[in-house]
């Protein structure tokens, strides 16, 4: 088992790290829409999840994984009214290839964000 750290993205915010590779699997923790420095964005659910998606590439990439090999994505969202909009972005990322995928409508997410997402990828 190998723990991922990046700067790349923003630090873990608890007793947890950013995420793990076992054998050829990574799995990440969730990201939130903090830049690497440790700052919310601004805005609203789109940029915030521009901001996740950039975290999530750092991650992956670290990890020796890419956006191409998520197998499986978890999507925390704080209003499923919001929902258009994060599947506008969220596609922009997940053009040809679209992982199979969770979304979940909860009360509240870390630092009152509006969005958080976790991934499960295979490492090249």
């Amino acid at each position: 088992m190998k723990q991922v750290q990046t700067n790349q993205a923003p630090a873990a915010i608890g007793p947890y790290s950013q995420g793990i590779v076992v054998n050829n699997m990574f799995f990440s923790s969730g990201q939130i829409p903090l830049t690497p420095a440790g700052e919310l964005v601004s805005g609203g659910i789109k940029e915030q999840t521009q901001q996740v998606f950039k975290n999530l590439q750092a991650v992956l990439t670290e990890a020796g994984a890419s956006l191409d090999t998520v197998v499986k994505a978890t999507v925390f969202i704080k209003n499923m009214d919001d929902f258009a909009d994060l599947n506008e972005v969220y596609g922009e990322y997940f053009v040809g290839h679209k992982p199979a995928r969770s979304t979940v409508e909860v009360a509240r997410l870390p630092k009152d964000v509006l969005v958080e997402i976790e991934v499960i990828a295979l490492v090249k």
